[in-house]
Order: structure tokens, then sequence, then C-alpha cells
């Protein structure tokens, strides 16, 4: 008996070994990003990324589907052995550590697939990009540089414009066009072998207030085709900018940005200004109300249309669980290396305004 307990004990150490060693290679932004994001990551994602593209429909979402089906497996089997008083003693001795080993195996398969980019360095250092603080003057020149782009390229596409719909083919197109651009002047905007899919449950998604997501299971960018068209080409690149190692929203964001912007598409030029423009908006409310009634009659009214028909959008999918949802996500993001949470989002504004600072003066 002795020797079978000694036998068992440096297995039990292995995940929680594993799990521990992965914890403190994340400690190191530095190793993180020379051994792993720019190391071992390009080449499991590109192989993750190629393995997707085989199938015309989201394979993550059909794992996401399998793995909650074994959960409740999992759950109705071990109830039967609490229900049966000859294998209850046995079950409670063992389903915590069952839970425990569990929680590790998604730990490390999370954090291996995907999850050890959130420890990576900014993406800001990386494209060279400061992190100057602006005033409420900057930023409120910032909001009028973005309402000029917005209403110039509303301008011409047509007044009002002509409404775009996209299949999720075209999203990934166009969004990798964006991006071969950007990677002739910086080679960390490659993207290849492309995985853009339309998410399975577009409904569920969009109740509970989600625009689109990255899978690590399967390496997809997955967008929600609800959504309204100037929001969809924004999306699908902030999107595929996870596939490229951001883990990190407000970095996410950035990158789409960039991407929309310098796509050739105009439709994916007014995506990225529209998408951040209410963001400096966003900003400018809370800490000038007078100069943001004052801008928001610069915009063009088919811009204005745009902000209505997202509104409308949004309340018509309008659920207790998007408040549930914002906390969860928000206390995720904390774990990951994001201590403001999803306040995150709002960091964009500081990239953007460093980014277009001498178009401003």
């Amino acid at each position: 008996m002795g020797l079978a307990n000694r036998s068992i004990r440096p297995r039990s150490l292995v995940l929680p070994g594993i799990a521990l060693l992965i914890f403190l290679f994340g400690m190191n932004a530095a190793l993180v990003l020379r051994y792993y994001t720019n190391g071992i990551y390009p080449y499991t994602s590109v192989v993750q990324r190629w393995i997707s593209s085989l199938f015309p429909f989201a394979i993550g979402d059909f794992l996401y589907v399998v793995f909650i089906l074994y959960c409740i497996w999992s759950a109705v089997k071990t109830l039967k052995k609490l229900w049966a008083r000859e294998s209850r003693k046995e079950a409670l001795k063992r389903i915590p550590l069952q839970l425990f080993r569990f929680i590790l195996v998604l730990y490390i398969v999370f954090k291996v697939c995907w999850g050890l980019n959130y420890s990576r360095p900014s993406v800001s250092t990386q494209l060279g990009i400061s992190d100057d603080k602006y005033t409420v003057k900057e930023l409120v020149a910032l909001a009028e540089f973005m309402i000029g782009k917005v209403n110039t390229i509303n301008a011409a596409l047509g007044n009002p414009k002509t409404e775009k719909s996209y299949t999720i083919t075209e999203l990934e197109t166009k969004a990798k066009q964006g991006y071969d651009l950007l990677a002739k002047k910086n080679s960390f905007f490659r993207y290849p072998v492309p995985a853009v899919k339309a998410v399975l449950f577009d409904w569920a998604v969009t109740k509970i207030g989600l625009e689109g997501y990255y899978n690590p299971l399967s390496g997809e960018a997955n967008v929600n085709m609800r959504l309204p068209a100037m929001i969809l080409p924004f999306v699908t690149c902030h999107e595929i900018s996870h596939e490229m190692s951001i883990a990190r929203e407000d970095e996410a964001n950035l990158i789409g940005y960039l991407a929309s912007i310098n796509s050739p598409d105009l439709n994916f030029q007014y995506s990225g200004y529209y998408n951040i423009l209410r963001n400096v908006l966003f900003e400018i409310r809370m800490k000038s109300p007078d100069d943001y009634q004052r801008l928001f009659k610069k915009i063009n009214p088919s811009t204005l249309a745009d902000f209505e028909t997202e509104r409308n959008f949004w309340m018509s999918y309008n659920s207790d669980m998007y408040g549930y949802m914002n906390v969860a996500l928000d206390s995720f993001l904390k774990i990951n290396n994001q201590r403001k949470g999803v306040d995150s989002y709002q960091d964009i504004v500081l990239w953007v305004y460093n980014l277009h600072k001498k178009e401003l003066k």
C-alpha cells in the first residue's frame, strides 16, 4: 500500500508542475515574446488556421459544443455516483481532485494554444507608438480629425451612402488586403493562411452582446454576421489581430483600426474611423460635455443615422445577460494581466491620438 501511494504521488504532481512552469514563464514578458509569441506560436497558429480553413463552418464553435456536452455528461455521471450509496464516499473523495485536474488541463491548453500572448510586451512599443497623455483640447482636435475623415469618406461613398452587405468570404479577403498593405512596411502585419468564420450561434452571441471572438482551440477569428454592415469590417480586422498574437483588447482595437483605415476599400476605411470615433466621442462626453455637443453637430447625417441604427440594433437584443457577461469578461481580462478590465477598451484613444498627433497640429 505504501509503495502504491509513493508511485502515485509523482504522477499527481505532473499537471500542477506544468501549470506552475507556464505561470512562471508568463511572468517574463521578454521570454514570452522571444520563445512563444515570436517563437513557436507563429507555427502552431498557422497549423490551426490551415486545419480550420478546410472546413466551411466554425469548427471552434463545434468544439465548444462538444466540450459543453462532455461537461454535462461528466456532471450527470458524477451525480449518479453521489446518488448511489455504495459509491458516494469514494466519489466525494475523488470529485475535488478531478475538478482540480480538469481546471489545470483547461489552463494549460488555453495558455499553450494562445493565452501566453497576454504576457507579451505591449504591441504599441513594438510599433513605436508613444503613450504620451493628451489634454482635453488635444482630444477635441482628435475628434475633429476623425469626424473630418468620416465625413470625407462618407461623401466619397455617396451621401447618403449605399449600405454595403458582406459575405464572410468578402470580409476575410478585404481584411487581408489591408493587412498585406501594412505588411509591406512592417512584417508584423503578415497574415498567412487566413481563417475568418461566421459564428454558428449568432442569435445567442448577439443576445449576450458579443461582436466577435477568437477561438483558441481552432485558431479562428469568429465574426457575428448579424451586426450592422458598418461595424463588420472593423470587427473582422480586430478579430484577425487576435490570430496574430494580439491578446489584449485595447491592442486588438489598435491593430484592427490600422488594418481598416489602410485598406483599399472605402467601406473598411469608414468602418475603422467610425468605430474609433465612438470611443473618442465617449471620452469627450465624460470630460467636456459642451465640446461633445458642438462636435456632434459636425457629423454628417448618414453617420448619425449609423449611430442610431447601431443603437437600435443592440436595444433589440437587450438582455440582463449582457450585464452578467460584462462582469465575467471584466474578471477574465484582469486575471490575464489587464488590470483595467473592460476599461482597457478605451486605451485605444490614447494610441490613436499619438498616431495622428502630427496631423492634428
